[in-house]
């Protein structure tokens, strides 16, 4: 039984890599499959809130655990999460592909530390590779995502 965005599931082929699992069983494509050796972060979910590789991932090592994608960050009420808001708010969408892991990494980090410095945040983010631009506008993206989390303190 693995756990993913909150519903539990039976795991019926456990040689299977997660993000595979994700997009092919469960139909969660945001998890995305870049380099599906574990180097460029796309894959990022968090893994009983640890920010990890999905591509690298067997589900036989997952039972018992809990996993979050980018579908399951959204607030209950459907309206993105103020990480997500940031992102668009900030303009630090590019063609999308890394933002789902960049996205996961950064609420790993916020839950963590709720005020981090520039510094932490690139330390948090620097296993999610964007080849599209610079990481200007990610950084200031997860800043503001910071504030508006203390300000509502919230945490999902």
């Amino acid at each position: 039984m693995i756990t993913v965005n909150g519903t539990p599931h039976q795991i019926t082929n456990p040689e299977m890599k997660l993000s595979t699992w994700l997009r092919e069983v469960l139909s969660l494509t945001g998890t995305k499959i870049g380099c599906d050796i574990g180097v460029c972060g796309s894959c990022t979910v968090l893994v009983d809130d640890l920010p990890l590789r999905a591509c690298k991932l067997l589900l036989k090592n997952l039972e018992g655990k809990s996993a979050l994608t980018i579908e399951g960050l959204a607030l209950p009420d459907g309206s993105l999460h103020p990480i997500q808001q940031a992102f668009i708010d900030c303009g630090a969408i590019q063609c999308g592909f890394c933002t789902p892991g960049m996205v996961l990494s950064a609420y790993a980090l916020l839950i963590k530390n709720p005020s981090p410095s520039r510094i932490q945040i690139r330390q948090a983010i620097k296993g999610n590779l964007c080849r599209c631009t610079g990481y200007q506008q990610i950084v200031d993206a997860v800043m503001a995502a910071a504030q508006r989390m203390r300000a509502t303190n919230q945490d999902q």
